[in-house]
């Protein structure tokens, strides 16, 4: 009987948590890879980074939409690269104005809600 509750009690809760992730809270992702830049008057060098930083709902959207699509993790790449560059390099747009991160070498990518 636990099992059968639990198999169909899991689904649902990651479904509610993928939905308010989608909608409200968005989620956090780690990523270990090598970071570049293209900036006017950048300073900063690239390199390997790990980063582990918030992403908004609409990002997070976007990747839960890739995924059950059957998106690959390269796939992910530039939509996760976009979203680490608001969220961290560019602090939800309140600095480094037209800064964009990329990056490539990716050792490893973690979402958590």
């Amino acid at each position: 009987m636990v099992e059968e509750t639990e198999s169909q009690w899991q689904p649902q809760l990651r479904a509610q948590v993928k939905e308010r992730a989608a909608t409200s809270t968005g989620m956090m992702v780690e990523v270990t890879a090598y970071f570049g830049f293209t900036c006017t008057g950048s300073s900063d060098d690239g390199r390997v980074r790990t980063i582990t930083t918030p992403i908004s709902p609409t990002y997070a959207a976007e990747i839960l939409r890739l995924q059950e699509a059957g998106a690959t993790e390269e796939d992910l790449h530039p939509i996760v690269a976009d979203a680490i560059t608001e969220s961290y390099f560019t602090e939800w747009s309140t600095r480094a104005d037209g800064l964009r991160a990329g990056f490539t070498h990716v050792q490893s990518i973690e979402f958590q809600f």
